[in-house]
């Protein structure tokens, strides 16, 4: 039996670390998919890699794997067993989750990896 089904989105995404009192770019409200994180020390933002942010420090080429759901928030364990899995085949994972999903991104390079991993775990991949 197979396990969740994970789709590929097709964007590259970026990963941006901003100085936690910028002010978020009003085009980051215009892209389809954007995450944003914000701690007292901190503020991130995961937008698509062809969105041009001033930041302290970015990471390009994540490609993201979403979970589809969706999820009752009762639910235990998705993100760790494909966190695991994803480790035991030495991939690199960032992960944002809403309230009703869990996105899992990896870097381009290692995306082939991730989902030949997530395969032969019994997990079903959808690619856009």
């Amino acid at each position: 039996m197979s396990k969740q089904t994970l789709r590929v989105l097709s964007k590259t995404f970026a990963i941006h670390s901003l100085d936690e009192n910028s002010n978020i770019p009003s085009s980051v409200f215009k892209c389809d998919i954007y995450f944003i994180g914000k701690t007292e020390d901190e503020l991130s933002l995961v937008v698509p890699q062809s969105l041009s942010i001033p930041a302290i420090e970015t990471d390009f080429d994540w490609r993201v794997l979403e979970v589809l759901g969706p999820l009752n928030l009762s639910l235990v364990g998705i993100m760790s067993d494909i966190s695991g899995v994803l480790a035991a085949a030495k991939v690199s994972v960032f992960i944002v989750s809403t309230f009703e999903t869990d996105f899992v991104l990896v870097k381009q390079e290692q995306l082939t990896n991730a989902i030949n991993a997530l395969k032969k775990a019994r997990y079903t991949i959808i690619e856009d």
